[in-house]
Order: C-alpha cells, then sequence, then structure tokens
C-alpha cells in the first residue's frame, strides 16, 4: 500500500545522492586513496577502456566519466585506476539503504547510489537531512549530496544543485530564481536529442518550457511534452514507493520443453527464444539487467539455478542468450531436461545503469538497441513471428 500524504499536508521529499559512489567506496576500502586523482575504469590495462567514475580530485584536472582512459591519462598523468569491485558496491549500497530506512519506511531505492525518502512526518527535515548526510560520511566513510522539496522531481534537482556534500532546498516559490534560467536540457529526464528539438523551437530556458502553450508542447512532444511542462512547472505527483524497486528486480522468461532436450545442440534455439521475451519486457519498461541468471528441471523434477554478473548492464539478446548458455554448458549434468528459463536480475532503469564500455562498443550497442526496437514495434503490430531473424556471414 502507497504512502498517501493528506491534501493538506505539504509533502516533504529528500533525494539522496551518492558523491562518486564507486570511487567514494574504493577510498573507503582504501584510506590511502583519498585526496589523490583516481577512477574506475572498465578494460584497465587497454587504451580502449572507459571512466566509469572518478574522484573529485580527478575532475578537477578535465577527466570526466565515459572519457577514455587514454585521454584521461593525458589530462592526469599521476592517475590511479582501479577496475570495478560489483560486489562491494552492492554492499556499501545495502548499508546505505538500512540506515536511510532507520529515519522513515517511505525510501525508495531509484539506482545503486540514490534514492528518494518521503520524511513529511519529520519534525526537523533540515537537521535530519545534516545528520544523514553526517552518518554517511562518519560511519560508512562515503559522501552525500541531499536535495530537499515538496516533490520527487524537485528533490532530484535540487540534490544536483551542489556537490559534494550539499543540502540543497529546493521550493516551489525558488522556481524563478533557481530553476528557470537554467538551459531546458538541465532539467532531470531530457537528453540531449531532446534538448536540440526544443530548442529547434525556440524553447532554450526551462522558463521557456515552464511557459509554452500547451497545445504546441501536446502536438510536437505527446504526452511527454506536458510531463515535461509540469516538471518545468515544479508538478509532479509521483509518491516515494519503496516496493517500486523490487516490482521489476527480476523479469524472466520460462518454458516447459514438449520433449526433454539431451545437448546443447537442443538448448540453445530455446534460449534464444527465451532471450528475446526478455528482453521485449525489459525495453518495454526502460531496464537493463546485471545479472542473467537460469533455471535448469530435469526430468526428475530436480531444479536448479545458476546466475552470472555481468561487466556490462544490458538488454541485448545476444549477450542474455550466449551468457544463459554458457551457464547451462557450465553447470547441466547431462540428464535430460523438461524446463529452461532465464531470468534478468537486479534490473535498473537505463538511463541510471552504468556500463563499462569500450570506444568501439558504444555504437554497436546503440545500433542493436535501436533495431531491436523496430522490430519489436512491427511485431507487436503484426505479430510474433512475422519477422525471421538472419545469420550473420
Amino acid at each position: 500500500m502507497l504512502y498517501q500524504t493528506p491534501a493538506s499536508k505539504r509533502r516533504i521529499i529528500f533525494h539522496v545522492d551518492m558523491n562518486s559512489f564507486y570511487a567514494s567506496v574504493e577510498m573507503a576500502e582504501n584510506p590511502d586513496l583519498r585526496g589523490k586523482p583516481l577512477a574506475v575504469a572498465g578494460n584497465v590495462e587497454e587504451r580502449k577502456g572507459i571512466i566509469v567514475t572518478c574522484s573529485y580530485e580527478a575532475r578537477e584536472k578535465g577527466v570526466k566519466t565515459t572519457m577514455p582512459l587514454w585521454q584521461a591519462r593525458k589530462l592526469c598523468p599521476n592517475l590511479i585506476v582501479v577496475p570495478p569491485d560489483f560486489e562491494t558496491y552492492k554492499s556499501y549500497s545495502s548499508r546505505m539503504f538500512q540506515l536511510l530506512q532507520e529515519y522513515t519506511e517511505w525510501v525508495e531505492p531509484v539506482s545503486i547510489d540514490e534514492g528518494y525518502m518521503d520524511v513529511t512526518e519529520c519534525k526537523l527535515p533540515l537537521e535530519t537531512a545534516e545528520e544523514i548526510q553526517n552518518r554517511l560520511l562518519n560511519e560508512l566513510n562515503l559522501p552525500c549530496s541531499i536535495g530537499i522539496g515538496p516533490n520527487k522531481f524537485l528533490a532530484k534537482m535540487a540534490s544536483d544543485m551542489k556537490k559534494p556534500l550539499g543540502i540543497t532546498v529546493l521550493r516551489k516559490r525558488d522556481l524563478a530564481q533557481k530553476l528557470w534560467p537554467l538551459n531546458v536540457g538541465d532539467l532531470h529526464g531530457i537528453g540531449k536529442k531532446t534538448e536540440e528539438k526544443l530548442n529547434k523551437y525556440g524553447i532554450i530556458t526551462v522558463k521557456d518550457l515552464a511557459e509554452a502553450a500547451d497545445y504546441e508542447i501536446k502536438q510536437r512532444f505527446g504526452i511527454n511534452g506536458l510531463k515535461m511542462k509540469e516538471r518545468a512547472n515544479g508538478i509532479d505527483p509521483r509518491p516515494v514507493d519503496p516496493s517500486s524497486a523490487s516490482d521489476y528486480r527480476s523479469i524472466g522468461s520460462s518454458t516447459t520443453l514438449s520433449e526433454d532436450i539431451i545437448s546443447t545442440g537442443e538448448a540453445e534455439p530455446v534460449f534464444k527464444r527465451l532471450a528475446e521475451k526478455v528482453v521485449t519486457r525489459l525495453k518495454t519498461k526502460g531496464y537493463v539487467a546485471l545479472t542473467i541468471a537460469i533455471t535448469i528441471r530435469y526430468s526428475d523434477r530436480k531444479t536448479i539455478t545458476r546466475s552470472k554478473m555481468l561487466l556490462n548492464a544490458t538488454q541485448d539478446q545476444h549477450d542474455i542468450s550466449k551468457t544463459a548458455l554458457q551457464l547451462f554448458k557450465q553447470h547441466w549434468n547431462r540428464e535430460p531436461v523438461r524446463l529452461l528459463g532465464i531470468t534478468a536480475t537486479e534490473v535498473v532503469e537505463r538511463e541510471n545503469a552504468t556500463y563499462q564500455l569500450d570506444l568501439f562498443s558504444v555504437e554497436k550497442n546503440e545500433k542493436q538497441a535501436l533495431l531491436h526496437d523496430v522490430l519489436s514495434s512491427i511485431e507487436r503490430k503484426h505479430g510474433e513471428g512475422i519477422i525471421k531473424r538472419g545469420k550473420n556471414k
């Protein structure tokens, strides 16, 4: 059941956003790294590695997230680079959310390092925010910024306004001074392409969007255009929903086979079909998976589940089916199989996912995502199976 603030009571929402989370965890684990330019990157030993996140000391030298590793080292020759340790990051994330839940049960995680809190019943919200920030820093050695607002959107915008270790209040009466002068692309949820399209129609600042005519916005951007305008005016009725984090924690598909399979060759096409269904659901909900799990049920009904964490969060059908088949080859005991399943676990919103991509895979992933969207749209209109996937030659 969702928490409903009485209509007469103004909501107080926190957005708690950890600062350079992966790098901060590395420094918490190894105090010798504190105060030094540090970066977490995939493919540490290769020139094509990409910066996942970096410390503020590294940012002062011009190092940025998604920057190629060779470029970062050119800007900062003494840059310390470490590979990601996801298990440790998950552990710190769990401890962070446990601390937040000491203050209210209305905590909604939105990614590994950020979440919303509804503290409407809190009598001293500013003092509470300071206490949370200090406890995270003193008990976990993790810095954070906290945004405070009457709704989730304004709290999110507020937390971005001062980093690191900022506490910012953004009320509706502050919009004209703090929010409206910003470029429209600075609004959370508006990407580069949408910003360019808005600019094309003369909407440059957040104020321009806030004052745009409803008819024109809806005509050009659909229902999402009206939602963007609402955000620009500080309107966001979404409740803090603790259950939303678990709604899509896993997305899976399984099938009971008409005949028992007795070879990996027979399992491969089954995993491809299952992966396609899982990817369609991930795409529909806008999620990517951090871990892939398979279920194997033998003819004697004995069932096992095995999983593998991925280097890159994905919604790619080939990656998921390939990982599933690898797990099957590794764990199948050669007995007849009655059921197979694939589950994408630890799923997160695509926009919040951190990718450890090399320079060559970025374009490839974008093209594959676009192709899948097109094919899925055709199949939704004309029925599944209308398109047959060909093999690369």
